[in-house]
């Protein structure tokens, strides 16, 4: 049986066009994994920040806007200014225990550190120290 003849049986120079598609996909795929890898890392930071904020804003000589505000550093330092500039802070009974709680609204990175501001809130809780 004879091959076909015609445009599409001569496959000389197909070589670097796989290589630049593979090559195009792989890039995509590692900047991916890159990019949800540093989502989680800043998720993690202000979640551990707004963790701290709460227990510091729980001791017996702190106020809640003291807690707020070691959030917004630690915050700050650590990822950026623009992450920290939703801090909240409220009181609350849970379990029957009196709770702080720290929240922060976020932006979620989508690409780099750009993103959708205040996509994501995240809460640190810690009970209050009494003396009593």
């Amino acid at each position: 049986m004879s091959s076909p003849k015609g445009l599409f049986a001569d496959d000389r120079g197909s070589a670097p066009v796989e290589f630049v598609l593979v090559g195009l996909m792989l890039t995509a795929l590692t900047l991916a994994v890159l990019q949800f890898g540093l989502a989680v890392y800043v998720r993690n930071v202000v979640h551990d920040a707004a963790v701290d904020g709460a227990y510091h804003a729980a001791l017996a000589d702190t106020t809640t806007a003291e807690g707020a505000q070691r959030t917004r550093d630690i915050v700050s330092r650590t990822i950026g200014a623009g992450y920290a500039a939703d801090v909240s802070v409220r009181e609350e009974i849970s379990t029957g225990n009196p709770t702080v709680v720290v929240s922060v609204r976020t932006t979620m990175p989508i690409i780099g550190l750009f993103g959708i501001a205040g996509t994501w809130e995240v809460s640190g809780r810690a009970p209050i120290e009494n003396f009593g």
